[in-house]
């Protein structure tokens, strides 16, 4: 998983208690909150998981299913 990184930004008074409000509203911590927005703006960045998942594809490592019916029954 990413580090977390302490940034600082100005944000205007009202917008601020407007934040804090929806935060509690919502159960959560202000810094939560603001991520949340961010991420639904920004959209999906990969974890690390992910990441891996990608790599292994792009290098052919993972097993291609051709058929999944015949997959599944493996299982």
């Amino acid at each position: 998983m990413s580090s977390k990184v302490q940034t600082a930004v100005r944000l205007n008074g009202d917008l601020l208690e407007a934040l804090k409000e929806r935060a509690k509203a919502d159960k959560r911590s202000l810094n939560n909150y603001i991520e949340k927005l961010l991420y639904r703006d920004v959209g999906d960045i990969p974890n690390d998981t992910t990441k891996s998942a990608i790599e292994e594809a792009r290098q052919g490592k993972l097993e291609r299913i051709e058929n999944l019916d015949k997959w599944l029954e493996k299982l």
